[in-house]
């Protein structure tokens, strides 16, 4: 990365490994806005975004298509490879941007849970591992097709050890073609902040196979409790602890909310029900905390075949 990208963030060459509802968004938005796009993935979905390029309908940034660079394998150093598959396909998608060719890259994961980084500090170095949380409901639809509901889009980006100028660069981009994008200091802060509330929604919107407006009227004990050990570990991990601010933002979502895992379970496809309920459990168990009923709903859903 020269200097200049460094400090403005402009002209920037992002890689996206995975171009699904998150990815793919972000694809589309960097792009239009002018950065240089290389979209990462499997042979079917190359050729259709070779074709078609990205395709974005959005309430919040409208309707468009936008041109991308697509291959199944990362060939050059880029400014960013952004992260953007579940935990479950972390471990082959990371073959698509080998260690020897990422050199100077800025590795940024859009991963569910909080040790995911430890994974990708050891496929790269670790200066340049920044993990970034992403608030956004976004789905792919088809290849290359996104839709994106929700109102808002916002992403924290972080990364202890990381040169303050490269997540700066970074965050002008994503700023600049949509998001609200801001870079936190504390790196267990903000994958904290993400997984207190993340973990007591997927976990009980699927164990429950309801939206939230029915889990948080019918079970309202039960998320109740596991909010409670939610923010336990979290205070413990040097994140936030706030249950009754987290029951209130539960409460301001709209009723119909599905959590992605819970979407996942819908489709039949793999769970990240590790990364999310069983990281919650060992860091619990690290720190001698007892969680309940944390444990009851990751056993029942591990007992469900998931």
């Amino acid at each position: 990365m020269s200097e200049s990208k460094n400090l403005d963030g402009k002209n920037l060459t992002v890689a996206i490994l995975g171009p699904g509802g998150i990815g793919g968004l972000l694809a589309g938005l960097l792009s239009r806005a002018g950065h240089r796009v290389i979209c990462l993935a499997g042979e079917e979905t190359v050729r259709t975004l070779r074709a078609d390029g990205v395709r974005v309908r959005s309430g919040l940034y409208g309707d468009f298509r936008a041109g991308v660079e697509t291959d199944t394998e990362l060939r050059e150093p880029v400014d960013a490879c952004l992260v953007a598959v579940k935990h479950t396909a972390l471990d082959a998608a990371l073959e698509r941007v080998p260690a020897e060719v990422l050199g100077d890259t800025l590795l940024v994961p859009f991963l569910n849970g909080v040790e995911h980084p430890a994974a990708l500090r050891a496929h790269h170095r670790d200066d340049l591992v920044a993990p970034a949380v992403i608030r956004a409901e976004s789905t792919r639809v088809a290849p290359g097709v996104i839709e994106h509901p929700s109102p808002f889009a916002e992403i924290d980006l972080t990364g202890d050890g990381v040169p303050r100028a490269r997540l700066d660069a970074l965050a002008a981009a994503l700023g600049a073609a949509g998001p609200t994008t801001r870079v936190l200091e504390d790196e267990a802060a903000a994958l904290w902040a993400k997984m207190s509330f993340l973990a007591p929604l997927a976990l009980l919107t699927t164990r429950h196979a309801l939206p939230l407006g029915d889990v948080r009227t019918r079970h309202r004990e039960e998320l109740t409790a596991l909010v409670e050990e939610t923010a336990a570990v979290s205070r413990a991990c040097g994140g936030p602890a706030d249950p009754a601010q987290a029951l209130a933002r539960y409460d301001a979502f709209p009723p119909q909310t599905k959590s992605s895992m819970q979407r996942d379970a819908e489709a039949g496809r793999p769970l990240e029900l590790d990364a999310i309920g069983g990281a919650l459990l060992r860091a619990a168990e690290r720190h001698g905390i007892a969680v309940p009923v944390t444990t009851r709903l990751v056993g029942e859903l591990r007992a469900a075949g998931h």
